[in-house]
Order: structure tokens, then C-alpha cells, then sequence
């Protein structure tokens, strides 16, 4: 593979719930590789600020729900103020919680799909006049829309929900030559495990043990492994990839 085929250099980028896991880390890795802009968001104020500090003076931050529109309004108009256009999306703001068919609210529901899936759409369609031509779109799906886990059932449809997006909006975006795909982690040590599914360390450490066999890797992925393939989807190095699904997990879903 040519390195030199993702390398970002004087590109706009715009990764979305970016203050830790795989946001953040995709964040890091772009400045990495050159990249002149950076854009992130993210809900919590503090955690927002504690991310620009790391990420430094080439990031940007705009506090923002993606489920809300006008959050995302403000967000394209923070963006439009600096003179910039985008060249990358990585639609990574998602939200993952545990219910119990049959016991599972509509608030709950509602919570998962405005984030996880009216999110990512109202994203990509609010920012579509600020992407170049042969821009790069990458969704944050999960193996979950392809496998029947336990009490996730509406988690796993939103990210069903997801990558189907991959494959209509490279078509609606051919014209543009605007490609668009999806990534699929497997199981990532993030704090969505703590803060989102309710796992302790124990339950993480159990989780981690199940690995060892379960998947050819024998072991969870680092946000960082995630980035690595979000960064190759969003560079020169897949610029005849597209409408696809990457599932990066260590081989779980295929023995």
C-alpha cells in the first residue's frame, strides 16, 4: 500500500462525537497524516475542551448534538465562517445502550435512532454544500447490524440503518464522485463500554477472556486499529472503494 496516498495534507476534515474512542483517536490520526483542519464535536462542553488540548492548534471544536438540526446548522456555520470546504466526514457520533426486548421504552428508542441514525443522515445532508468533488464519507456502523446479540436489538437496527446509508448514498453521490462507505468495528476498548453499555471492569475483563477464543485475534481492538482502516476508507488509498462495508474485528464475525 502507498503511504503516500493518505496523506491529508491541506484537507478539511470533520469527525463527529470526537472527545474519546474511536472519534478521538481518528481525529489524532488525521492531524497525523497531514491534515490541515480538523473539525470535531461533541455534547459535553468539558470533554470537548480536553480533546482540543490534545489534538492541538490545527483542531476545532463546535459543541453539538448530531440529533439535533440546529446544533448541526450552527455546526455548518462555524465551518462556512472559516472559508473552509470539507474533504472527508467521518459520521462516528453514536451512542450504544442495552435493552431487554420486551421491556425496552420509547424514550430509550427514540434516544438510540436520533443519534445513531437520523444523526449520521441529517450530518451528511447538512454539510453535502460544503464537500468537495471526490470527497470521502465514512459512517461508523458496527458487526452488530449483522449479527443477533442479545438485548441489543435496536442498537444493531440503527446500525443496520447505517450501513445501508453506505450503499444509497454512494449512488444518490456518484456524480459528484463523492465516495461513501461504511465501518463496522468489532469489540473496541472504549468508554462507551463504561458509560454506554454499563459494563464494569469485571464484565469487561470477562468480555476480553470470551475473545481469546471467540475471535482469531484473541483480543479487543485499541480506538487506534479503528482509525487506521476509518483513515484508509477516507484516503487515495480506496479511491476505488466504495458503498462498502469494512468490518474491522479481529475475524468475530467470520469463524
Amino acid at each position: 500500500m502507498n503511504a503516500t496516498r493518505q496523506d491529508f495534507t491541506d484537507k478539511n476534515v470533520l469527525v463527529t462525537g470526537a472527545t474519546s474512542g474511536i472519534g478521538l483517536a481518528s481525529a489524532r490520526a488525521f492531524l497525523a497524516r497531514g491534515a490541515r483542519r480538523v473539525y470535531i464535536t461533541g455534547r459535553n462542553p468539558e470533554k470537548l475542551d480536553q480533546a482540543l488540548q490534545a489534538l492541538g492548534e490545527r483542531a476545532t471544536g463546535c459543541l453539538s448534538d448530531v440529533a439535533r438540526i440546529s446544533d448541526l446548522k450552527v455546526l455548518k456555520g462555524v465551518i462556512e465562517q472559516r472559508g473552509d470546504r470539507l474533504d472527508v466526514i467521518f459520521a462516528n457520533a453514536g451512542i450504544a445502550e442495552y435493552g431487554s426486548f420486551g421491556a425496552v421504552a420509547e424514550a430509550d428508542f427514540d434516544a438510540t435512532f436520533d443519534i445513531n441514525v437520523k444523526g449520521v443522515f441529517f450530518t451528511v445532508q447538512t454539510l453535502l454544500p460544503l464537500l468537495n468533488p471526490g470527497a470521502s464519507i465514512v459512517l461508523n456502523a458496527s458487526i452488530v447490524a449483522n449479527k443477533g446479540m442479545a438485548n441489543l436489538s435496536v442498537y444493531s437496527a440503527s446500525k443496520a440503518a447505517v450501513r445501508s446509508f453506505a450503499r444509497s448514498w454512494a449512488n444518490d453521490l456518484k456524480a459528484r464522485q463523492i465516495r461513501v462507505n461504511a465501518i463496522s468495528p468489532g469489540v473496541t476498548l472504549t468508554p462507551i463500554m463504561q458509560h454506554g453499555l454499563g459494563m464494569d471492569q469485571s464484565q469487561i475483563d470477562a468480555f476480553s477472556a470470551y475473545l481469546k477464543d471467540a475471535a482469531p485475534a484473541g483480543r479487543m481492538a485499541g480506538p487506534e486499529e479503528i482509525a487506521a482502516a476509518v483513515l484508509f476508507l477516507a484516503s487515495e488509498s480506496a479511491s476505488y472503494v466504495n458503498g462498502i462495508e469494512l468490518t474491522v474485528d479481529g475475524g468475530l464475525t467470520q469463524i
